[in-house]
């Protein structure tokens, strides 16, 4: 008895089936494009970290900005400092090439004790520590300072000109490039875990303090460097010993030069020092523990997980995940509860206009609970239609996303690419060089700032068996909804009023 009123309430309702069915579809076909939609710019954010932080890496711990005045470890503004035996002067011309190795503008150092602080705390899988350096080399020829304070203005006497090129008798180059210091022996948390070796050899723990270089295959083609060349890291010559190319084919790799920790350190002159801490921690839902107990047991560090970092990810990858939050998640839901809305309106319309037959089958010895069961078992299988229209239309809607293919970019803020080159001309930005220190020129050439490390993301909507599974729970529940207020309505009917309608 309940299938045939089933077949013939679904056959001869048949506009009732296909709006209540189209409605609570496109509902759950939003709601399927919108969460596809916002894993894949989860996984594009996720993509420009790792280029940043490394694959696995859950938490990072920094020192809490000071003020640049009273900031130890570097980062605040100063002047390029030569030192009083710096270069050679000859006919009224000095000839400078030096280098400085400075902790990566805007960051602060911390005590590398930090690190076993936070390798303690439970359910730490693995943490490593990074010192991020900038690598700043001035080169060339300027006039003899000495000679043009002797002579000023108004004595009639000409100032050198030292040079025949560039402003004031001057003609020189400024190089920057960024620098990371790290552990070859933790190489499978932070930023190293995100790039894979394409040439040579990578560091390892054998010569954590020997004077080898690992570099950025992107770096390695600007420079013109390959393995067995040297590089110049702070006035002292590195063997490149291997290239190393970013595992996301559209980001960049968070340094320029990888270098190993202890030499870092040394080079720098920031002994026993770190800027930043990566913790891998045993499970996703260890991460909320260990951010508060590293933040309990290091006060004045800031601990961020991915979640938080995300946030520091600009672009229109940003904007796309400022409208999937804002805009797509409360548009499924207004469409759903609509959807919902819709299927009860209909379904109690429905049972109004079966008053005599509820009555009659009341009258025959129909209880309430099996008139309750035959309305809510039609409107769950009229749900259960939307639900199938739904998942097919929000695949479809998938599909067309993955089709066009759009194109996201993204920046996350950090000491990654942008160097500076000056000459006779002028400065300009370089792409793949990191940003110098503090470095203001006396001439008042300004200082290079750290710049973001951006990349183009092309996204991805990937639907997953759950949003499937969730797609047809929320058509049951929409069905279930339905046929509960519509059952309520019928089990209302009273068998009088079926008899009266026949007479």
């Amino acid at each position: 008895m309940f299938f045939t009123l089933l077949r013939r309430e679904l056959a001869g309702r048949r506009k009732q089936t296909v709006i209540i069915a189209v409605g609570m579809g496109l509902a759950i076909a939003l709601v399927i494009v919108v969460n596809a939609f916002s894993a894949g710019v989860k996984d594009a954010q996720a993509s420009v970290l790792s280029s940043a932080y490394g694959v696995g890496t859950d938490i990072t711990v920094t020192q809490t900005p000071t003020a640049p005045d009273s900031a130890e470890g570097g980062g605040g503004a100063g002047r390029f400092d030569f030192g009083a035996d710096a270069g050679a002067t000859s006919d009224g011309t000095t000839a400078i090439s030096t280098s400085r190795l400075e902790a990566s503008r805007g960051t602060s150092t911390f005590d590398a004790a930090a690190l076993d602080t936070v390798a303690g705390v439970d359910n730490v899988a693995a943490a490593s520590g990074t010192l991020a350096l900038n690598n700043t080399t001035f080169s060339g020829e300027l006039p003899d300072m000495t000679q043009m304070r002797q002579g000023a203005p108004g004595d009639g006497e000409a100032p050198p000109q030292g040079g025949p090129d560039g402003a004031g008798g001057s003609s020189f180059d400024v190089d920057a490039f960024s620098v990371l210091g790290l552990d070859p022996a933790e190489a499978a948390v932070g930023p190293l875990s995100s790039v894979s070796l394409s040439d040579g050899r990578s560091l390892t723990a054998a010569g954590s303090e020997a004077a080898v270089a690992v570099v950025d295959s992107a770096y390695a083609t600007t420079a013109e460097l390959a393995v067995g060349d040297s590089i110049t890291v702070a006035d002292s010559e590195l063997k490149v010993v291997g290239i190393v190319t970013s595992n996301a084919a559209d980001a960049a790799s968070a340094a320029d030069v990888y270098i190993p920790l202890a030499l870092a350190q040394q080079l720098s002159g920031l002994d026993g020092q770190l800027s930043t801490v990566y913790v891998q921690a045993a499970s996703s839902t260890d991460i909320d523990q260990v951010q508060t107990d590293v933040e309990e047991a290091l006060p004045d560090t800031t601990v961020s997980t991915q979640a938080d970092l995300a946030s520091s990810v600009s672009g229109s990858l940003a904007t796309a995940s400022g409208l999937v939050t804002s805009l797509g998640l409360w548009l499924s839901v207004a469409v759903l509860l609509a959807a919902f809305l819709i299927a009860i309106l209909f379904t109690i319309s429905g049972v109004t206009r079966r008053t005599r037959e509820f009555g009659t089958l009341k009258a025959i010895g129909w209880s309430n609970r099996r008139i309750v069961g035959q309305v809510t078992g039609e409107s769950l299988v009229q749900g259960l239609i939307g639900g199938a229209v739904g998942v097919t239309v929000g695949l479809l809607g998938v599909l067309v996303v993955n089709l066009v293919a759009p194109t996201l970019s993204g920046a996350v803020d950090g000491s990654g690419a942008g160097g500076m080159q000056a000459g006779p001309g002028g400065m300009t930005g370089g792409a793949d060089a990191a940003a110098a220190g503090p470095g203001a020129m006396p001439g008042g050439f300004g200082q290079a700032a750290s710049a973001a490390a951006s990349s183009d993301i092309t996204l991805q909507a990937p639907v997953t068996l759950s949003v499937v599974l969730i797609a047809v729970g929320l058509s049951v529940l929409g069905g279930l909804l339905a046929g509960a207020f519509g059952g309520w309505r019928a089990a209302r009917l009273r068998p009088a009023e079926a008899l009266r309608s026949i007479g």
